[in-house]
């Protein structure tokens, strides 16, 4: 039992001082005005930085669902993996107004660390495709990213001395909530856990020119999968696939599109991979980038050390990395 579960009396965003009455009624109607409409979160108190904890974020604060449930597990994977048990006792930890974290006190991580797989797809913009002049693909371009690229919503990106041309790809993530294989396209969402903003961090050099042409180096070094800040269930958004979507580097915009742009949407990835792979509890999709990438500017522009990159989504949220 947390703390506040013996001050049954006073809700735990009033104790903070700062919260009103309204205010607190304002987050309870956003959080609880559906069953499953929440924003997951992976995060670490600020005094326990290795103690990984899973929450659900409610703007001036965080409900730690361990805390609240001792047999909560601590990584979002393995609370996809308890399926409905997980989110009822998320909704249970909602509706107590229980255990809440400041957002002071914590560090937010990555939504999901070490999925199974990192599916990301190629050239699923048609503005995309128009910019470099490259055909409409008539299936999905699949590639992948190493587990070990995810880095969180406000970590650095590392740049390697491997490469001197790595360049920007806002994109909208999605994560598998449940294992299927030859999964159904209109059945495809209820396998979809929720959504997240991702910055594709490509070696352009690497990509287009070394290792044969293949992407996946390119594509793989320590620090190029950016992912947060939340995983927003499904149930919260009205149509993932027309929503603002944008990148900017050192405050100016450099990408600004409309995931409506997607040539391949979400049901139809989904059902397209499940036909090769089983998909997992916590795999993570990358659906694309729109146009604004360094590479394609004249001339070229590519990161540098001090540059500030933020990823932004609407209704979903932004995340910002420095370059160093």
């Amino acid at each position: 039992m947390c703390f506040q579960q013996m001050r049954l009396l006073v809700h735990p965003l009033l104790l903070w001082g700062r919260i009103s009455r309204r205010q607190l009624t304002h987050v309870g109607r956003r959080g609880l005005a559906s069953r499953d409409t929440m924003r997951l979160v992976q995060f670490c108190h600020l005094n326990k930085e290795r103690e990984v904890r899973v929450g659900v974020d409610l703007g001036q604060g965080i409900v730690d669902l361990k805390s609240f449930d001792s047999s909560v597990p601590s990584t979002m994977r393995e609370f996809l993996e308890t399926g409905h048990r997980g989110m009822e006792c998320a909704q249970r930890a909602l509706s107590s107004g229980l255990c809440m974290v400041p957002s002071s006190e914590v560090g937010l991580l990555s939504p999901v660390t070490g999925p199974e797989k990192v599916v990301c797809v190629g050239m699923n913009y048609r503005d995309h495709c128009l910019e470099q002049n490259a055909p409409i693909p008539k299936e999905p371009i699949i590639f992948s990213k190493f587990p070990s690229a995810i880095t969180g919503p406000f970590d650095d990106i590392l740049l390697p001395d491997k490469s001197k041309e790595v360049d920007w790809e806002v994109e909208l993530a999605f994560v598998i909530g449940r294992r299927g294989k030859h999964i159904k396209e209109e059945e495809a969402l209820s396998y979809v856990a929720g959504f997240t903003v991702a910055n594709d961090v490509s070696a352009r050099d690497w990509q287009m020119h070394r290792n044969g042409k293949q992407w996946l180096l390119g594509k793989t070094f320590d620090s190029f999968c950016p992912l947060g800040p939340a995983l927003v269930t499904t149930a919260a958004l009205k149509d993932p696939h027309n929503l603002g979507i944008r990148c900017r580097v050192n405050g100016s915009v450099v990408q600004e599109s409309n995931t409506d742009q997607m040539i391949f949407r979400t049901e139809k990835l989904v059902a397209w991979v499940s036909q090769f792979v089983t998909l997992c509890p916590g795999d993570v999709f990358l659906t694309g980038t729109p146009p604004g990438v360094g590479l394609f500017r004249n001339p070229p522009v590519f990161l540098k050390k001090g540059d500030v990159v933020e990823c932004e989504i609407d209704n979903i949220g932004a995340i910002r990395n420095t370059v160093i």
